[in-house]
């Protein structure tokens, strides 16, 4: 059972989250042209009538680009004011996903990106962890990773998100947590919906954006955590067997934030992560604020203040 927010931002207001209403007839539904973002934010622990937002600019930078994939154009800044206003709408006071989605709104049946109309809305849940803290089981998954020649992987694309549905429900129904995709290569690319990073020998090791990986957000800034902890990380192809013998697998998005990995098929992994329990750690103090030197992460939302 979903708490989803009271408001969703619909059609260039908000609105109840009821009345945000499409016709079956929209052309996203049936062809999957749209791009999707997806946000965390929480009460801020310190101050009352506060939210917090995580890397708020880089979610509405990476949802433009997203769009124009599409052909459509969004602003940065239309995003950022639209989830402010909305925001304030709902004043949550529990930790909330906030799901962004630019689609094409036409009516039509040609599948096309051209002479067609486009429109944006929010919507938002309260949400808390999206994948169990203590670790998932996984398996390698019978579905391939798309490539990006096929599909724009640059994007949060809602008509790629079939292969993680099916990825997901296969390892769900074979008993595992969560489904690892190969790509064309057969190197490992990512999660259903998460990044993918082992340690080896005290290295950070992540497969690399020409590995046909979504660019995480949360991804990117594990990355920089742990080059400002002098970790050395390195971005490059990781092989199926390289999981097995990982000192620690953990997987990261924004959902998921940093999930270890405790078994792959049949292989139960070491249970001692220090490395992943030092950025999960940095991670959580800077999403509660409480970390200044990346104050610049994040957006603080006043909802006392009104427009």
């Amino acid at each position: 059972m979903h708490n989803f927010l009271p408001f969703a931002w619909f059609q260039g207001k908000c609105v109840p989250f009821q009345d945000a209403k499409l016709s079956i007839a929209t052309h996203a539904l049936h062809y999957g042209t749209g791009a999707f973002g997806g946000m965390r934010a929480i009460p801020d622990p310190s101050q009352p009538n506060q939210i917090l937002l995580f890397r708020a600019d880089r979610h509405a930078k990476r949802l433009s680009q997203s769009a124009r994939l599409l052909l459509c154009e969004i602003s940065e800044e239309f995003v950022m004011t639209s989830l402010i206003e909305m925001i304030r709408a709902n004043k949550p006071s529990k930790p909330i996903y906030l799901r962004p989605y630019v689609y094409t709104s036409d009516l039509g049946i040609a599948p096309r990106l051209h002479n067609i109309e486009t429109d944006f809305l929010i919507y938002g849940l309260e949400l808390g962890d999206y994948l169990s803290p203590e670790g998932v089981s996984c398996r390698i998954s019978s579905w391939t990773r798309q490539e990006d020649r096929s599909l724009p992987l640059r994007g949060k694309i809602s008509g790629a998100y079939i292969t993680s549905s099916l990825a997901k429900t296969e390892a769900f129904l074979s008993g595992f947590d969560e489904a690892l995709l190969l790509n064309s290569r057969g190197k490992i690319s990512e999660a259903s919906g998460m990044n993918l990073f082992i340690v080896r020998d005290g290295e950070l090791i992540t497969p690399g954006v020409d590995q046909d990986i979504l660019e995480g957000i949360t991804r990117a800034s594990v990355i920089e955590l742990a080059k400002s902890m002098n970790l050395r990380v390195i971005e490059r192809p990781v092989d199926k067997t390289e999981l097995f013998i990982a000192d620690e697998v953990f997987l990261t998005g924004t959902a998921a934030k940093i999930t270890p990995v405790r078994k792959i098929e049949s292989t139960e992994l070491n249970n001692q992560r220090p490395v992943m329990s030092m950025l999960r750690a940095k991670l959580i103090a800077i999403t509660e604020g409480r970390d200044h030197d990346y104050d610049h992460w994040i957006t603080r939302i006043n909802l006392a203040e009104t427009k």
